[in-house]
């Protein structure tokens, strides 16, 4: 196989990937609400757990999900991905698939203010443009004044900002921590949270909802272990634009199953957050940032970046 061949071959696993989270999140609106959040994320996560042995490698030991170089940081990422989980699994029960993924697209303007306050990197002037832009963004979506605002819109900003912070501790722990270890603190945070807090609302699901929910957590996994394929063939940096076709499916879904529409002020802002991630994705390329690594193929964040290879 040419050296042309393999990044190409990555890319188009990646598009597949992508596609496939988006199927899992449309399973996420299938149930339209009919359980409560925290079930819905407690079950994603569970479903997920099939992917562990793909991101088990040679020499890991089962133990090493819950063993860590940094304590401190290992819980943050425990809680953020909780958080996170159950924000996206609001997102996209109260809001438009189109609009939830407008609006978690937000992360890569996240990581860039964590990474002032928490990492002091040195962030120019084409960054926090793209920031700006990004925010502009979201501000024509929401319309803050002219639309009423729902918890799905609160959701949405909580999964994207718990996906950065996820992204900034990766950053933080460097590449000595093992990969099941940081999948470890995601998916246990997620399980031991949402597990907890459904406890008090908890209902059985019907087969139909068991349908759904299993589809969530299985297209998920099956989306980041093609999401793991793709970065073997191709750099990361190749692998995170493409993140942005869950759009094009988003819209599609939205359209054809759900009966959303998108009207020219939502499209507007979209285009501007969009613009605005493929900006600081394209800085971070140039200044040779390495992209976080997709460790939790369940979490709702896992699509937005490659593995280290």
């Amino acid at each position: 196989m040419t050296s042309s061949a393999r990044p190409l071959k990555g890319i188009l696993l990646a598009f597949a990937s992508y596609a496939v989270f988006a199927w899992s999140d449309a399973s996420i609106k299938m149930l339209e609400g009919t359980l409560d959040h925290f079930e819905v994320a407690f079950f994603g996560a569970f479903f997920g757990l099939f992917a562990l042995p793909f991101v088990k490698r040679k020499g890991d030991r089962w133990r090493d999900i819950i063993t860590t170089t940094n304590r401190p940081l290992w819980l943050m990422r425990f809680c953020s991905s909780g958080f996170g989980a159950v924000g996206s699994v609001v997102a996209f029960t109260h809001l438009s698939m189109a609009e939830a993924f407008a609006l978690i697209f937000l992360l890569p303007s996240f990581v860039t203010i964590l990474s002032v306050v928490f990492l002091k990197e040195d962030v120019r002037l084409q960054r926090w443009a793209a920031v700006i832009i990004g925010f502009i963004g979201v501000m024509i979506v929401l319309r803050p004044g002219f639309r009423e605002l729902s918890i799905g819109h609160l959701g949405a900003v909580v999964g994207g900002l718990s996906g950065a912070i996820s992204i900034v501790i990766f950053r933080a722990m460097g590449p000595t921590e093992k990969r099941i270890s940081l999948y470890g603190a995601g998916v246990v945070g997620w399980l031991c949270l949402a597990g907890v807090l459904m406890l008090a609302n908890f209902q059985w699901p019907t087969p139909i909802q068991w349908l759904w929910l299993a589809s969530y957590g299985l297209l998920a996994a099956v989306a980041g272990v093609l999401l793991m394929a793709a970065t073997r063939h191709a750099p990361a940096t190749y692998i995170g634009p493409p993140q942005y076709s869950q759009m094009v499916w988003a819209i599609g879904f939205g359209y054809l199953v759900f009966g959303d529409t998108v009207d020219l002020p939502m499209l507007i802002g979209i285009v501007l957050i969009i613009f605005s991630g493929l900006i600081t994705l394209m800085r971070e390329k140039q200044r040779g940032v390495a992209l976080p690594p997709s460790l939790a193929p369940a979490d709702p964040q896992a699509g937005l970046a490659g593995l280290p290879e």
